[in-house]
């Protein structure tokens, strides 16, 4: 989900978090698992799906699938639960959006980007989206296979030699999250190399070489196991099989289609300007440092793309149901019906399928990396769309802070589907 970014280490996500990066602490965040809590059997047919009545201990005037209409007082409540997430979990700045065709829109800012200047968090900055980088490297694969380039149930090792079963596991292994591979964000080697030097650079085969070097956790498909080492393989399938570099190809097939013109895939520690300064305690010293000049190489397929608040707007849709906001096609039908089967993971209510999550039936992704977490997610039935994004990355009581701040927003708009993602799900 997250996870891993937490990117870096949190257990791997970044432990539970999908969208994590984790470094081992993503692209995040976040549905990382540390591999002895990871284990789905893929022998399940069990999906998550929109359409899902949540569990017993959800509750709440809306039915499932609906959200409430955004009134003065409902925003004034929104306001009161973020801030109180703010206090608890001690964040430094939180924007969130909240958009519906019929029940009202609804974006917020508070706290501080900059510590050290005092600059106010506002809606207009761009932030770094950690694992929902995820989503973009996957639907360019997913464009591939509508073309015929690639093949679902190839084995990797068609396209990239040297991949630890590569002649068996497959690229939608990959892309579910399901390939045995050793997540290389939890190398101690690689933590040292990144928390030692953050600005420096990584390739993919030198991220690829720190997972490598482990042996296979276990058979591929058998179980969910959160892997950033996946997404660094299908972002070298995209290039081969495109013949372009995969931030050009996002650029040109995803980003300028959608009308996603404040998205970008920084090729090195880029950050356009306004930004918020990141803060997290994934530092050589344990201490809190500012990470906003770190390069996201590491990340590349997995986590290191930028984005802004509108944009991710447009992106929730799109991404869910496969269609541009001009309504062209951006994935065939077939193939977006193949990328929403989420089988159900070890997380309660929590399904994965083609490098995007169902949580409670709320389709998406988060993103953590050191200093910067964000939530894009979509509810099919009432066509509404949350985005949250914040800047630090540092837990709150075993739960990263967007995951909080969703909670906190969906318990009051969408009762019967309550966004929750435990950074640390029970071993199974």
């Amino acid at each position: 989900m997250t996870h891993s970014n937490r990117g870096l280490r949190r257990g791997a996500v970044t432990a539970v978090a999908v969208g994590t990066l984790a470094v081992p602490m993503a692209g995040g965040s976040a549905f990382a698992t540390p591999a002895a809590a990871v284990s789905a059997s893929s022998s399940s047919s069990s999906v998550v799906r929109a359409t899902d009545p949540p569990s017993p201990s959800d509750s709440g005037s809306t039915a499932p699938g609906q959200v409430q209409k955004l009134t003065p007082a409902v925003e004034k409540e929104l306001d009161a639960a973020v801030q109180k997430v703010m206090r608890e979990a001690h964040v430094p700045g939180v924007t969130f959006g909240v958009w519906t065709p019929d029940k009202g829109e609804y974006v917020k800012s508070f706290g501080t980007a900059d510590k050290s200047t005092g600059q106010k968090m506002s809606p207009d900055l761009y932030t770094r989206i950690g694992s929902e980088t995820k989503t973009f490297t996957v639907t360019s694969i997913l464009k591939l296979v509508d073309e015929n380039k690639v093949g679902l149930d190839d084995p990797i090792g068609k396209y990239v030699d040297g991949v630890p079963n590569g002649d068996k596991i497959t690229i939608r292994q990959l892309a579910e999250m399901r390939s045995g591979l050793f997540n290389y964000s939890e190398d101690e080697g690689f933590y040292k190399a990144l928390t030692s030097n953050p600005e420096r650079p990584f390739t993919p085969q030198q991220l690829l070489d720190y997972s490598f070097k482990h042996p296979v956790l276990f058979a591929p498909g058998e179980k969910f196991y959160y892997c950033n080492t996946n997404l660094i393989l299908l972002g070298l399938v995209v290039e081969k099989e495109s013949g372009r570099p995969l931030n050009e190809y996002i650029k040109d097939n995803i980003l300028t289609p959608a009308g996603m013109n404040h998205t970008l895939f920084p090729t090195g520690n880029e950050f356009p300007e306004p930004h918020a300064q990141g803060y997290t305690n994934q530092t050589a010293s344990g201490k809190t440092e500012d990470s906003a000049g770190w390069n996201p190489s590491w990340g590349w397929a997995a986590g290191a793309m930028i984005s802004t608040l509108d944009d991710l707007r447009i992106w929730a849709p799109t991404v869910a149901t496969g269609t541009f906001p001009n309504g062209d096609t951006m994935i065939s039908p077939a193939t977006q019906k193949q990328r929403l089967i989420t089988p159900k993971t070890t997380i309660p209510g929590a399904g994965y399928g083609l490098g995007i999550f169902n949580v409670q039936g709320w389709i998406g992704h988060n993103g953590s990396l050191p200093g910067y977490e964000s939530l894009t997610i979509y509810l099919p039935s009432a066509k509404a769309t949350l985005v949250v994004v914040l800047n630090t990355d540092i837990d709150h009581d075993n739960a990263e802070p967007s995951t909080l701040v969703g909670q906190a927003i969906t318990k009051i708009i969408s009762p019967s589907n309550i966004f929750n993602l435990p950074a640390q799900p029970a071993a199974q």
